[in-house]
């Protein structure tokens, strides 16, 4: 498994309004990133968290199952008309007020709107997910004023719009240039380092090989040095690769992320929170960064009595 040296390993997810902050050490741990839209044709829900009661209670959901991190939008990222900034900020910004005012999970604007962006900050987002590749000029020195944090993403199209048959001499070199490139932009517009992640942009004007290499060579994008996020789930790369539909792909989702968690993300975006935390833990114990719940399983006299009662061949056969 690739660990990544980090710039800065410990990030403080905080919001100077409603003082919440949490603290999360890349160095030891992957963070599950659960996705919530208030999008009549988002991807993959197409609209069953629409309803500001059904986003709240499903952004509420993901947190009692462990997520760490909400991410929320209000525009879906597949090409289409223009949203008004306005109707945009009405759909994101009362679930983040509502979400803070029940839980410190993280919570993240999705969005490419520094006027989205200010609105979400203010009503309590740590984060501000951009997936446009800072298409906005404004955007960094909003995140800088709120003192928050940003994911920066490899995207090549204007928001919005199609990319046709994206072409790359080599996906991943490309994809880190560009990300370095955008990292020195943050900086120099005051965000702090340990407020940067990234995110090599799964999908988004690249096609399923572009997509499967960059998980195979994760690596090569954590080296830069800052935590990455992995925004594999249900996406269509996984689809082509074996041949399934949108929704028969939360196992494959959830292998794709571990793979890339094992090659260095440090944040996986997932529609299945409760499921992607049961695997991002495992791993986390894999590792040696956090002790097993338990220890019974051929420890001797560690064990409970009961634990020692021989098994049958049939309760045998059902404990494996």
């Amino acid at each position: 498994m690739f660990e990544p040296e980090f710039r800065a390993p410990l990030h403080t997810f905080t919001n100077l309004h409603t003082n919440s902050a949490r603290s999360i050490d890349f160095s030891r741990r992957i963070a599950v990133m659960a996705v919530v839209n208030r999008t009549k044709d988002s991807f993959f829900d197409s609209g069953a968290t629409f309803a500001l009661d059904r986003a709240v209670e499903a952004s509420l959901a993901a947190a009692s199952h462990g997520a760490d991190w909400v991410d929320i939008g209000g525009v879906p990222f597949s090409p289409g008309p223009e949203l008004p900034w306005q109707e945009e900020a009405d759909r994101v910004v009362p679930v983040i007020q509502a979400v803070r005012e029940a839980s410190d999970v993280i919570l993240s604007a999705d969005t490419f709107s520094a006027k989205v962006a200010d609105a979400a900050l203010r009503a309590g987002a740590n984060v501000v997910n951009d997936t446009t590749g800072l298409s906005d000029p404004d955007l960094l020195s909003v995140v800088a004023e709120h003192g928050a944090h940003i994911v920066i993403t490899h995207s090549l199209a204007a928001p919005r719009t199609v990319f046709p048959k994206p072409q790359y001499d080599d996906v991943v070199a490309s994809v880190r240039d560009f990300l370095a490139v955008r990292i020195e932009w943050a900086l120099n517009e005051g965000v702090a380092a340990d407020k940067i992640l990234i995110d090599p942009g799964h999908d988004l004007n690249k096609n399923t090989l572009h997509s499967l290499e960059i998980t195979r060579r994760y690596a090569d994008i954590a080296k830069l040095g800052f935590p990455g996020l992995a925004a594999v789930s249900n996406k269509d790369f996984i689809g082509e690769a074996i041949g399934v539909p949108k929704f028969e792909r939360q196992s494959a989702s959830i292998a794709a992320a571990t793979m890339s968690a094992m090659n260095g993300a440090r944040v996986v975006r997932m529609h299945d929170a409760k499921e992607s935390v049961k695997a991002m833990r495992l791993l986390e114990v894999a590792m040696g960064w956090r002790e097993p719940v338990m220890l019974k399983h051929n420890m001797g006299d560690l064990n409970d009595p009961a634990d020692l009662t021989p098994k049958t061949d049939d309760a045998a056969e059902q404990e494996l």
